[in-house]
């Protein structure tokens, strides 16, 4: 009874359950001293590195309203493609001749501008004239002045003479005179002196009259040489002030001309506007209007197209506290929404559909998430990302930090503690300088 009762409870019998659990213990030891790769974790989109690829709106410049589409939604479009037309909704731009009749406006001041053009020319010669003129005549005037002059120096000497035999005849006159009161002279000689005496009297006084008529010709032709030089500038004088008015003119007229111009180019520009084209080669998305005669306004959004090209980026968000720890050129690890993934955390190289990238920018600036923005672009020396990548694709972001013992990033995590600061810095500061 004894017998049968060790042998089914095994008393006696040796137990090898604690060799088991002593090995496993050393296993988990073990495993808590293998490598794990801290990291941040958060969510993106892909993105494109250019602005020129992104998704682009295609805005109506001018108002008017849909007159013809060209596509629809989900057509492929190049460069330059007409995507609609509009027609005119405002009424200084319905009249058809809108351009010819700019143009006759034009043409029209052009002319007059010539006009103005050829009169201040014909002012310039008038002043010229005028000035060869007002030369002319002050050189006869001084000439004419010159032999005045030359004249009333003869009357002068002229005068003189006369002035010399009318004091030898009076006193002439005078000593007969005396000599007849005395009864020495007869009284026929004493009337022939005084003939003589009236007569050098007369001579001198008409000399006389004459050089004074000489010397106010002498000032005539003074008056005159002035008098010609005011009138001469008044006219002179009168010409640049035509000519004046008319380059004032002319600026005025130039100055439409210019504007009339501007205007005619402007609705030239416009009329080409009636068509809105692609800007780039892509798919049309998003066609905000869908009707005939819908009216769009200036500056409004008709559709979107999505670029054919595309250089893949993944914009991430991180949260605020973890921002210290991303730096630029930083590794990440990503995977894709739709592309099969398996995924270690903690041991990227063990992980499969991974593709890998690096931190191209950090935006310093929070966004309305209440996130900071990271761009992640593809590097080069690893796996190519997929081609099939679209815009807006889903992505999760692994951001690799330093490489710990398991036991301590247990350690940090029960305590709460954030992840290395340093330890990443160092492992990718090649990574800047090759940037």
């Amino acid at each position: 009874m004894l017998n049968a009762s060790n042998h089914i409870f095994e008393i006696n019998k040796k137990s090898s359950i604690r060799y088991w659990l002593l090995a496993l213990l050393l296993i988990i030891i073990s495993l808590l001293f293998l490598p794990w790769t801290q990291h941040i974790r958060a969510e993106g989109d892909v993105t494109s590195l250019l602005q020129e690829q992104r998704p682009q709106e295609v805005n109506a410049l001018i108002a008017g309203s849909i007159k013809k589409w060209f596509v629809k939604e989900g057509d492929w479009v190049k460069k330059g493609d007409t995507i609609l037309q509009l027609s005119e909704v405002k009424a200084e731009y319905l009249d058809p001749k809108l351009l010819d009749r700019n143009k006759q406006q034009v043409d029209a001041k052009i002319s007059s501008a010539k006009a103005y053009e050829e009169k201040i020319e014909a002012t310039e010669r008038q002043i010229l004239a005028l000035k060869e003129a007002l030369r002319l005549k002050i050189a006869l005037l001084v000439n004419k002045s010159s032999q005045l002059n030359n004249k009333l120096e003869a009357e002068r000497v002229e005068l003189s003479a006369a002035e010399n035999e009318f004091n030898l005849a009076k006193d002439q006159y005078d000593r007969l005179e005396r000599l007849f009161k005395q009864g020495l002279a007869p009284q026929t000689q004493l009337q022939q002196r005084d003939v003589a005496y009236k007569n050098a009297s007369a001579k001198k006084i008409a000399v006389t009259n004459k050089l004074r008529i000489s010397e106010q010709e002498v000032a005539n032709n003074n008056l005159e040489q002035s008098s010609a030089e005011q009138e001469y500038d008044e006219k002179i004088n009168k010409a640049l002030a035509e000519k004046y008015q008319a380059l004032s003119a002319l600026a005025s007229t130039e100055a439409d001309i210019s504007k009339l111009e501007n205007t005619g180019s402007n609705y030239a520009v416009r009329n080409g506007m009636y068509f809105i084209t692609a800007t780039q080669d892509g798919q049309v998305i998003q066609a905000k209007k869908g009707g005939i005669g819908e009216v769009l306004k200036e500056g409004e959004c008709v559709a979107s197209i999505i670029p054919t090209d595309l250089t893949p980026a993944v914009e991430m968000f991180v949260k605020p506290v973890d921002l210290p720890l991303v730096q630029v050129g930083q590794p990440v690890s990503l995977w894709f929404d739709g592309f099969p993934t398996i995924v270690f955390s903690g041991w990227p190289k063990a992980s499969y559909g991974i593709y890998y990238g690096f931190v191209s920018s950090v935006e310093s600036s929070i966004s309305e998430n209440g996130k900071y923005r990271v761009l992640v672009r593809q590097d080069a020396k690893s796996r190519p990302w997929p081609t099939q990548l679209n815009m807006g694709v889903g992505a999760n972001c692994i951001a690799l930090l330093k490489d710990v013992p398991i036991w301590y990033e247990l350690w940090r995590t029960i305590n709460g503690f954030p992840p290395d600061f340093y330890g990443s810095t160092k492992k990718y500061k090649n990574e800047k300088s090759k940037k």
